[in-house]
């Protein structure tokens, strides 16, 4: 203590996942770093169900060695599935599905957020920071090379501390980039969510089911039950994650220019409503309740900082960026931004030139997010309910993925986690590549409302998707899938000419939306 005031050298702002983990991996390095973690809460508490993908159940379990506490608490996740529907689709058995035939190759869980953030912050107490709960941060103040100073009140009484770096893990708070007038909202993105926990859900895997329509039960040989389950329609999704003991974390997520809740009494009721309109979730939900306290709404999801770090302060996770849930990019984002974090302290512990490195980090994430944006989400929601479009973008979409981030993760290490996905040299090109078809399919669709024709092949379809291995057998398969992209385009681009602009369609609740033609 000196005046009233406490030094040390890293003082991380919020303690669940990206900034215990930050504190963990800081400390791994040089355990005798000074390291404070200010955590607002006394105990985490429940949040969104989350499912890992390859890059984060590497980050979780190869870098963070958190293994054997995934297995114990958590639940192995077989895949993504998703489930389409038209007019013409009366019960679970009509919906067309898209997913894995076996269990996957790789690793993944569908993890309990609370659950998961308190032991990884036990862990980084255990190496050795401080952590102090309850309080909440008033202001940061920012001085780039030097000390930098956090104020914080816990119990009416209000602290000073400095540190060289401040670490800002704070999640959609955003505790620094709200304070420096950084953040801001990707409005090409105007996505919104509502979730809630719930008990008394039927099985995917329950006898009912497989009694009722056998052949439907024996398509696939691996696990509907731990898949993260998409439920998709025009404008929206809902994902379906299982969670230890026997919760299930359900919501949806709908573009607000195409989509929108039905009315209701409460919120929890809207969201039922929204959800029962899907053959799935009437069957599945019919005996199900929300959890009492436990539904949660939030409008215009997509947002990021103008800038990620300076000399002396980095952000890390959702206090940095959020583009979409969808395919779980959620917890890439914290392993790429965290592991970037640590680089960069201990470049400036090297006595590296911390400007310089700055500059670097600032430039590789605003990029990543931009070309990350436009590759995957943009206009996304237009599509992702037609079974036909949806299957050839999710061949494209993962097989992207593994050439460009998992195969390289898997054969250099956790190093490669420095710097986020289409960051690279000449990734530019790839994701360029990706923006085009994502582009091209979103027309389609469009063209595909107007006519009548969206959603046609949505009954009764089933893809069974093969997986993609750590080997050369992938650019084959991508190959047979950007062929099938040239296929579509010779049979239906010329309707959507590439330089015709595309007047919106006024938001619908689901009943209302044009879901098929019979």
């Amino acid at each position: 203590m000196e005046d009233g005031r406490q030094r040390w050298d890293v003082i991380v702002i919020g303690g669940a996942l990206s900034g215990a983990a930050t504190a963990c991996l800081l400390l791994r390095s040089n355990p005798s770093r000074r390291i404070l973690i200010l955590e607002k809460c006394l105990e985490h508490t429940r949040r969104v169900g989350e499912s890992t993908v390859e890059v984060s159940g590497y980050f979780l379990g190869r870098v963070l060695g958190l293994t054997e506490h995934l297995l114990q608490h958590h639940l192995p996740k077989q895949g993504m599935r998703f489930w389409s529907m038209n007019d013409r689709t009366a019960d679970i058995f009509d919906c067309s599905e898209i997913g894995p035939r076996y269990n996957v190759r790789l690793p993944g869980f569908q993890v309990d957020r609370a659950v998961l953030d308190e032991h990884i912050l036990e862990k980084a107490v255990a190496s050795g920071a401080e952590l102090r709960r309850g309080g909440r941060v008033r202001s940061v103040g920012l001085n780039p090379g030097g000390e930098q100073t956090v104020e914080w009140e816990m119990d009416g009484s209000v602290q000073t501390c400095r540190a060289r770096w401040v670490v800002d893990a704070s999640g959609f708070a955003a505790v620094i980039a709200r304070q420096e007038g950084w953040l801001r909202s990707n409005t090409e993105h105007p996505t919104a969510a509502c979730w809630a926990r719930w008990t008394g859900v039927t099985s995917w895997e329950s006898r009912q089911l497989a009694e009722l329509q056998p052949a439907w039960s024996r398509r696939t040989a691996g696990l509907r039950e731990v898949a993260t389950n998409h439920l998709v329609g025009y404008g929206w999704w809902a994902w379906w994650i299982p969670l230890k003991g026997g919760d299930v974390s359900i919501g949806v997520v709908y573009d607000q220019r195409l989509c929108k809740l039905p009315p209701g009494a409460t919120l929890g009721d809207r969201l039922k409503a929204h959800l029962s309109t899907h053959p799935v979730a009437r069957e599945l939900l019919a005996s199900a309740r929300i959890q009492e306290g436990d539904v949660h709404y939030r409008a215009n999801l997509a947002y990021l900082s103008d800038r990620h770090a300076t000399d002396g302060a980095v952000l890390v996770g959702d206090a940095s960026a959020f583009i979409d849930p969808f395919y779980s990019p959620g917890l890439d984002w914290v392993a790429f931004s965290v592991s970037a974090a640590v680089a960069l302290i201990e470049d400036a512990s090297s006595g590296r030139d911390v400007p310089a490195a700055v500059e670097i980090h600032n430039d590789r994430f605003s990029s990543s997010y931009a070309r990350w944006f436009r590759a995957i989400y943009k206009d996304k929601y237009y599509y992702m309910g037609d079974h036909e479009l949806m299957k050839l973008a999710f061949r494209l979409d993962v097989g992207l993925y593994y050439v460009g981030q998992v195969m390289h993760l898997f054969r250099h290490g956790a190093q490669t986690l420095e710097c986020p996905a289409f960051a690279r040299p000449f990734a530019g090109v790839p994701a360029a590549f990706m923006a085009l078809y994502n582009r091209r399919m979103a027309a389609i669709a469009r063209s595909r409302q107007r006519r009548g024709a969206w959603g046609s092949r949505n009954f009764r379809r089933f893809y069974a998707f093969p997986g993609y291995d750590l080997n050369k057998v992938i650019l084959l398969k991508l190959l047979g899938a950007v062929w099938t992209w040239l296929c579509l385009e010779i049979r239906e681009g010329w309707r959507t000419p590439f330089n015709r602009p595309e007047q919106p369609i006024p938001a619908r609740t689901p009943a209302q939306a044009v879901i098929g033609s019979t």
